[in-house]
């Protein structure tokens, strides 16, 4: 009687293995992948440049297709569209001196939601430092963090470096504190600083639709790629084609992501909340996913799947993807096994020398400790199409990508189960 027991209790796992299976093959199948990915790399998106009539269409199709699958809105908000902005300031002129010692220009680099600014010693400003031991991305990223006025002295062997800190003025908001970077170790008791701006609102929006979770309704995982790419470029047209279609780049991640979103609808045995987003903008900074990072508490969040170009064969041919920063968790190795006996592999990042950890939409949670990674196999040394007008359709392997889709699916379901739960990243060592 217990031999019949045990042997029932297999053939019954057996089964449920081989539905999954049968569901994922149903569900995901190419005809389908082939339709959204089509749509999304035409030429009627003209390339789905950021704040362009081409992304607004893409961001319809996206919102559309999560409302055809019944999925559910962030928050409970009735629409799909995350909308939010940005401001944008363009510089026109800065000056300071410290103690009366007058301060160049290009070691002055000023963020700010102000037009005009002028402040001195009276001003109530805080004086802090990122000393020559600090690690200079994470500690720029604190202050900007703490939204507190400062003058942030920065230290002269950061000199490489410091013309970075420019690209904070692409990405602040109209509650953002004014914070003013002096390369030099000098800690002046009289200054004066003034900068002028030009400040510009830009619209933006993220797609986001929910999965709710059974049992545990308050831990996310969360499934992303980016929509927009870089549009129409007559300057940069070649073989008179000027449309950056992005196919691979990245309406093959946003594919995967609303296929996949296809299917767990449909198994709707998820024990975690399940959010998938179609981030914009991130050709031009990633702040759809900075602004989408912040609508979370950081640990709640136990895993992240970001998809980015997963169109093309991976160096090591079919069946096969990499992992960006596969060795900072232990997700890599929870996916694997959940593969055990199918001919997919997740492998390491090869290309290291890249950063691509930190260069694409998973970085922003990844720095707050969140088990987020890039899931690619574009051969980031030698793919020819990449940024390029024939990043086409075309170019693509839709059966080995459909492939690629059903891998992650299957490899994700003790996480979304709540069974697994990766390590966290550890902060300290990030860049």
């Amino acid at each position: 009687m217990k031999k019949l027991s045990i042997s029932l209790l297999f053939i019954g796992s057996l089964f449920s293995i081989c539905v999954k299976a049968q569901n994922a093959s149903d569900i995901i199948n190419k005809a389908e992948t082939q339709r959204i990915e089509k749509y999304l790399s035409s030429d009627e998106l003209e390339g789905r440049r950021t704040y362009s009539k081409g992304i607004e269409k893409a961001a319809d199709f996206i919102a559309n297709e999560f409302k055809q699958t019944g999925l559910a809105t962030l928050n409970n908000s009735g629409s799909y569209i995350q909308k939010f902005s940005r401001l944008s300031a363009k510089f026109i002129s800065a000056s300071g001196n410290f103690d009366g010692t007058i301060i160049d220009t290009k070691n002055l680099i000023v963020v700010t939601a102000q037009a005009n600014i002028s402040i001195n010693e009276t001003s109530g400003y805080e004086i802090v430092k990122i000393g020559k031991d600090d690690n200079f991305g994470l500690a720029a990223r604190k202050y900007i963090s703490a939204n507190k006025n400062y003058i942030v002295l920065v230290d002269e062997s950061f000199a490489n470096n410091f013309g970075r800190l420019v690209q904070l003025k692409g990405n602040i908001t109209a509650q953002q504190k004014t914070m003013v970077f002096v390369l030099g170790n000098q800690t002046p008791t009289k200054y004066n600083i003034e900068a002028t701006h030009k400040i510009d609102e830009l619209a933006l929006a993220n797609v986001v639709a929910v999965i709710p979770g059974k049992s545990l309704a308050n831990e996310y995982v969360i499934f992303s790629g980016h929509y927009d790419h870089l549009g129409i470029n007559s300057a940069k047209a070649i073989n008179g084609d000027s449309v950056y279609n992005g196919a691979n780049d990245d309406a093959a991640g946003t594919t995967a992501m609303i296929m996949l979103s296809k299917y767990f609808k449909k198994l709707n045995n998820n024990e975690r909340t399940l959010v998938f987003v179609a981030f914009t903008a991130e050709e031009i900074g990633g702040f759809g996913a900075q602004y989408f990072s912040k609508q979370f508490d950081p640990l709640t969040v136990k895993a992240m799947f970001n998809l980015e170009m997963i169109g093309t064969e991976s160096k090591w041919g079919k069946n096969s993807a990499y992992i960006t920063g596969y060795e900072k968790t232990n997700m890599g190795e929870i996916l694997q096994k959940n593969l055990e006996g199918s001919s997919f592999k997740f492998y390491p990042d090869p290309y290291t020398d890249q950063n691509l950890f930190y260069r694409s939409d998973n970085a922003t949670l990844a720095r707050l400790g969140v088990p987020a990674h890039t899931i690619s196999t574009s051969k980031m040394d030698s793919e020819p199409n990449y940024h390029k007008p024939s990043d086409e359709f075309e170019t693509l392997d839709m059966d080995n990508m459909n492939e690629i889709i059903k891998a992650i699916a299957i490899s994700s379901k003790s996480i979304i189960a709540g069974k697994d739960t990766p390590s966290r990243v550890d902060t300290t060592q990030l860049k």
